[in-house]
């Protein structure tokens, strides 16, 4: 097995906190076809899933391929208006990211966004050329807590499942990690660390990055 090490990082809600953006954009998105949603049960039961995975659930499996493209189009247009003037990196995220540069560990981000909100966000924070490797929705079959995501992007660096460490803020992907064979550190952005406690694989849990010590994690 290859020793290679590698930091895999979930996007919406972990290098940017915007999940709060996310939720009012599908509430908006729901209340404009007459469905009342609740906002904590809709993150609970979708924070990691894939846009098309969320349309089925809510609005009915079946709809035409192409439908549900421009419905998720529509969405994802709402976020990224409403976002767009606060988009910035949670704090001490470019120094763990040059830390572990330095250190020599493989980068990669593991997210169920689409290549939209991926090149919003990567392109609009200048940090793409930091990852070794992007895996979003376009990528993988089936979003998290299914593990595919966070296994290609292990695949795509070279490393061992076992060797790498994944950043998440929901369940959902702490779940997908777990099932990945991988260890993660959980960021409180966007849910108490109450939400975690029955997770084996979690090894840190912080308010940001800023309170992550490089040195515990690439000693595991």
């Amino acid at each position: 097995m290859t020793q290679q090490r590698a930091f895999i990082f979930d996007m919406d809600g972990t290098i940017v906190d915007n999940m709060g953006f996310h939720t009012r954009s599908w509430l908006e998105f729901f209340s404009r076809r007459g469905h009342a949603v609740d906002e904590a049960a809709f993150f609970a039961a979708t924070a990691g899933r894939t846009g098309h995975e969320i349309i089925g659930q809510y609005l009915g499996q079946g709809l035409p391929h192409d439908h549900v493209t421009g419905l998720i189009d529509e969405k994802e247009t709402l976020y990224r208006e409403i976002y767009a003037p606060h988009l910035r990196a949670v704090e001490g995220f470019s120094a763990l990211v040059s830390a572990a540069r330095a250190a020599g560990i493989r980068l990669a981000v593991g997210t169920a966004a689409p290549q939209s909100n991926v090149d919003f966000t990567l392109d609009g924070l200048g940090v793409r050329e930091l990852f070794d490797t992007v895996v979003g929705a376009a990528d993988v079959k089936r979003g998290k807590p299914e593990p595919d995501v966070f296994l290609l992007a292990a695949e795509r660096c070279g490393a061992d499942p076992a060797r790498c460490v994944v950043f998440e803020d929901a369940p959902l992907g702490v779940e997908a990690a777990r099932r990945a064979g991988m260890r993660c550190v959980v960021l409180t952005t966007t849910l108490p660390a109450e939400a975690f406690k029955t997770f084996d694989n979690v090894i840190c849990i912080a308010r940001d990055f800023s309170e992550i010590d490089i040195n515990t994690l690439t000693n595991l």
